[in-house]
């Protein structure tokens, strides 16, 4: 919200949360903003777009319902627990014709971006395989989290889907041709069908493109540090890697490999964190209409259905 408004591209006019608390707290840092009731009243208003950070079982009905009313949304991810929810949303700004985004943040680093350039220039050759990981040392404090019916997964639908995001966005969204995955819950394998989330989980899958994505995360792993993130990408002409710094969530490295050497193209600092809220907001100044790149969040959501669906604990 702070970095929409101090970005100049929107006014935050209006603010709805379940807490009182925490709806003083967001007007106090936008003070021209209105507290209304429900999202019903946001609804009625006169808003041009509509934020949307809520528990995952709220997101696709939310987001139809902002949309059915013809306002554009930005949605936390994921846009929906599974490819059915969101397809349901994409239609949804289809039919509308209004401007659909999520918050897959990581995108808009400076690494990935100098990442997504390096790739596509085709400096690092035939890409082959990948190795993506996101381990968090402690995992989500809020109760909803570990309810499978309200948040649509544990780790990999927190914290693998931006994994399955840049491994899809960084080659252009090529064809997934299966996924095999093994699920875990408190050290134990986890079968499929049951209410339990998992809390560490792998899954490797194969791309049109001949590319071999390996995937992990976890919640609570003995990592040693906060957090361990990396996406690296190796081809026939050299790797990179993009990684966090210190066990930072925040702070991310580009490295980029050639046999032995390893060359730095991206250090931190990098404020990144609005970004992709504030990319949405300016493209809604200009254009609020529909953008067709929407369609690849159900592509997202496919992948991370495959990896439930590929669990081979039972």
């Amino acid at each position: 919200m702070n970095a929409i408004a101090e970005s100049g591209a929107a006014e935050v006019a209006a603010i709805v949360d379940a807490s009182h608390e925490c709806a003083q707290e967001a007007q106090a840092d936008a003070p021209g903003a209105t507290i209304l009731p429900s999202l019903e009243s946001l609804l009625e208003a006169e808003l041009d777009g509509l934020v949307i950070a809520t528990p995952s079982a709220l997101h696709a009905e939310q987001s139809i319902a902002a949309l059915d009313r013809g306002l554009a949304v930005f949605c936390q991810k994921p846009l929906g627990r599974n490819a059915h929810e969101a397809r349901r949303v994409v239609e949804a700004a289809q039919r509308a014709d209004r401007l659909l985004g999520a918050d897959f943040s990581y995108r808009l680093t400076a690494a990935a971006a100098t990442l997504a350039d390096l790739m596509r220039s085709g400096e690092l050759g035939t890409i082959f395989a990948a190795d993506l990981v996101f381990h968090n040392a402690y995992g989500p404090d809020k109760p909803w989290f570990y309810d499978r019916s309200r948040s649509g997964g544990g780790c990999v639908m927190d914290l693998g889907v931006h994994l399955a995001d840049l491994a899809l966005w960084l080659t252009d969204f090529p064809e997934v041709e299966n996924a095999a995955s093994r699920l875990f819950a408190n050290g134990k394998p986890l079968a499929r069908g049951g209410q339990e989330v998992e809390d560490y989980a792998v899954a490797t899958f194969d791309l049109a493109t001949d590319l071999r994505v390996n995937l992990a995360c976890s919640w609570r792993l003995h990592a040693g540090q906060d957090a361990r993130i990396e996406a690296t990408f190796y081809g026939t002409e050299g790797g990179a890697s993009l990684r966090n710094v210190g066990g930072s969530f925040y702070d991310f490295e580009l490295l980029h490999y050639r046999g032995t050497s390893c060359e730095r193209l991206v250090s931190p600092p990098d404020v990144w964190g609005g970004r992709s809220a504030i990319a949405w907001a300016q493209q809604l100044a200009g254009d609020p209409s529909f953008d067709a790149r929407a369609l690849r969040l159900v592509d997202v959501a496919a992948l991370i259905d495959r990896i439930y669906a590929g669990n081979q604990m039972d």
